[in-house]
């Protein structure tokens, strides 16, 4: 029963309910000009053609990708009425330059904590002049310096990293941040929760924040009220509520804890039981996850703090959060490789997660190793993938065999003839679902974090990762990544054939809006 309530919301809350009703207004509006107007139809032609032509203008000369701009050039021409009021009722949405203003400002509050070390800088410089370029660029556009003194664990599952995450809990003497983009009650939550009851007792601080899609099916509207009664400081970014909005559009799909400034958890796990396999949902789920240690924690710190200040009126103290204190700082620490933990943001009009996939792409030269969720590609990515293929870099990517959501799949499917005689490969995980979002290249580079390849994480969402240089943990990546294809199966032009023909322009036909979906 829960499960179709879930679809009935996701019907009514999603995009295509509004295609439907913006059809229905359209038949609507054409009838209405025929019973009343009679002889003037030509007239209110020529008007839907004005008003099309000039938002097909607006449209072409946005600074958007190209694939955005002909998923709205589609409606505008095809339901001009509707689709035109659409396109001015999205450029005015004022409560979404209100949140990108807030988190401007609170972005701007903590760069002066994030200064990058120069001598850390210079050293990747003298020794990779192009990676050293990309952490420039991360440092300018999304304030993440690179940091050296950095341990890395890797996770392969999300129970291995629940269990150590549990572990870290506990130990908690200060201060417990938690930002996710999915909590459900259940084993994993109920666990955790614990743990955070008796730290604040102990005089812990403890916040926790949690994306407002989670108040539609999976928690009380006022859960964070029973939160707070226990002691837990506790918010929903931007809860779902029945008011048509663009601002409801950009959800916190970031996983984040950090735990007294000396270690932060991050990839692609929620805190829910299918994460860790003990509800299964799609079969067996694939995630992976990391554990940073040392003086990179300070930048998961500072990501959490500016997504928490957006609605805070409170300054915030945050030099009492950066300063570990000693001994446990230095705890784990190591000198080799290079750590630079990023956001992205989609109010910057900087695309800093698929920038940093596409610098790995462009400078792999054996390999780049893939594993995601979704694979809904822009024509850049596209381009890239086929490009890297095409001049003799192995490119693999690891996709679910059992999807978890049926028009993603389809959508995915799409793409998979040309990437194929482009020369990249592709497999499916055959036990189930793979959640996981990493790329590993050439042995020296890799990122692991929480960004799909897919619109939504690419343009919409606020996403967070871990781009690693040279560090010692690229290698359990590698080989983790060999042990998952051992239970994939291969994708090929045959397999691609043999897909359903309804199936296959289903997918198609999706393709036509897959950046509003």
């Amino acid at each position: 029963m829960k499960k179709k309530l879930r679809g009935l919301f996701r019907i009514i809350f999603g995009r295509t309910a509004f295609v439907m009703a913006g059809l229905g207004l359209q038949l609507w509006v054409f009838i209405a000009a025929f019973k009343f107007l009679n002889g003037y139809l030509h007239y209110f032609y020529i008007l839907c053609v004005l008003l099309s032509a000039l938002a097909v203008i607006a449209i072409l000369n946005e600074p958007i990708d190209s694939s955005f701009k002909m998923a709205w050039i589609i409606p505008v021409l095809v339901i001009p009425v509707f689709g035109v009021l659409l396109y001015i009722f999205v450029q005015m949405q004022f409560q979404t330059k209100a949140l990108a203003r807030r988190l401007t400002a609170s972005t701007a509050k903590t760069r002066p904590y994030l200064n990058q070390n120069e001598d850390v800088r210079k050293e990747l410089e003298a020794l990779d002049g192009r990676t050293a370029g990309l952490a420039d660029y991360l440092e300018r556009m999304a304030g993440a310096p690179v940091y050296k003194n950095t341990d890395i664990e890797y996770f392969p599952l999300g129970e291995d990293m629940f269990v150590r995450l549990m572990k870290e809990l506990k130990a908690a003497k200060h201060f417990i941040f938690m930002e996710f983009f999915i909590i459900d009650r259940g084993y994993m939550w109920d666990e955790i929760l614990k743990v955070l009851e008796e730290k604040v007792k102990e005089g812990v601080e403890v916040r926790v924040m949690y994306d407002g899609m989670c108040c539609l099916m999976l928690l009380p509207f006022h859960y964070p009220r029973q939160l707070e009664r226990k002691g837990i400081r506790c918010k929903m970014f931007s809860p779902i509520i029945p008011v048509l909005s663009t601002h409801q559009n950009y959800r916190d799909h970031r996983k984040i804890a950090v735990i007294d400034g000396r270690c932060a958890f991050t990839g692609g796990v929620n805190l829910a039981d299918e994460y860790i396999n003990r509800k299964v949902r799609f079969g067996h789920w694939k995630d992976t996850a990391l554990m940073v240690r040392g003086d990179a924690v300070k930048s998961f710190t500072m990501m959490f703090l500016q997504m928490w200040d957006v609605t805070e009126k409170k300054e915030e103290d945050y030099r009492k959060y950066l300063s570990a204190p000693a001994g446990e700082a230095a705890a784990g620490r190591m000198e080799k490789g290079y750590v630079i933990p990023y956001g992205d943001s989609p109010f910057d009009k900087e695309q800093i997660g698929e920038q940093v996939y596409l610098d790995i792409l462009s400078q792999a030269k054996e390999y780049v190793h893939i594993m995601t969720p979704y694979l809904i590609l822009d024509d850049g990515m596209k381009d890239a993938l086929c490009y890297a293929a095409k001049r003799g870099v192995e490119v693999i990517i690891i996709m679910p065999h059992i999807p978890d959501k049926k028009y993603a799949y389809l959508l995915a499917r799409t793409y998979y003839p040309e990437l194929l005689k482009a020369g990249v490969r592709i497999f499916e995980y055959e036990p189930g679902f793979v959640h996981a979002k990493v790329f590993a290249s050439d042995d020296e580079k890799a990122t692991v974090g929480t960004i799909n390849l897919d619109f939504r994480s690419l343009y919409l969402h606020f996403e967070c990762g871990t781009f690693l240089y040279r560090n010692p943990v690229i290698e359990k990546i590698e080989a983790d990544y060999q042990e998952t294809l051992k239970k994939c199966i291969p994708v090929t032009l045959e397999t691609c054939y043999s897909y359903s023909w309804l199936g296959r322009k289903a997918g198609r036909l999706l393709r036509l809006i897959a950046p509003l979906m």
